[in-house]
């Protein structure tokens, strides 16, 4: 019986199986005090009770845990998103204050995707969504095919091979091993 309980995986103990996730827990409580803009006793046991409470309710639909291989890359990365972000805002303001002025249709633009991390591509979804002038439209079951819609479509395969190497290759640095990341 002593040998059974020697190799059996060890149980987490009560405080980690109440908060699996602190720094999300503590994420939770800090915003709840924010958005009621009160540290009074209620608002502190009733944020530290939904603290508590949603990661556990939500624990199973959170995708497997995120493991950052590579910080220098996940900065690199932020920055191009911000230098992107702020590009393509000025660009969809041209589209809006002059109509006319329009260069190229829109269109979608399918991209053959390397990478199948699922935080990852969380991420680049993310990415997508937060650029104006691009919309994540559909990615195929096996994760291998990405089909964006973007406002001004003049070559398919440039703006493919962009997202690949701008937003694609620093995700898979960031997310996946470089055994994955060869493969």
């Amino acid at each position: 019986m002593t040998a059974q309980r020697k190799t059996a995986a060890p149980r987490p103990g009560l405080l980690r199986r109440l908060v699996p996730d602190p720094l999300l827990s503590l994420a939770l409580l800090g915003l709840w005090l924010l958005l009621n803009r009160s540290l009074s006793a209620g608002h502190m046991v009733l944020g530290s009770v939904l603290a508590v409470a949603i990661p556990l309710v939500t624990a199973g639909l959170r995708p497997l845990p995120v493991r950052i291989r590579k910080p220098s890359a996940a900065v690199r990365l932020a920055l191009t998103v911000m230098a992107d972000t702020l590009q393509s805002n000025l660009a969809v303001a041209r589209l809006l204050l002059m109509p006319s002025r329009r260069r190229h249709p829109p269109g979608f633009v399918p991209i053959a995707l390397e990478m199948r991390d699922p935080n990852a591509l969380a991420v680049l979804a993310l990415i997508v969504c937060i650029t104006p002038g691009t919309a994540w439209a559909e990615l195929s079951l096996d994760r291998s095919m990405l089909l964006l819609h973007v406002l001004e479509v003049d070559d398919p395969e440039a703006i493919a091979a962009d997202i690949k190497r701008r937003y694609e290759a620093p995700l898979m640095e960031i997310f996946e091993s470089a055994a994955a990341a060869d493969a």
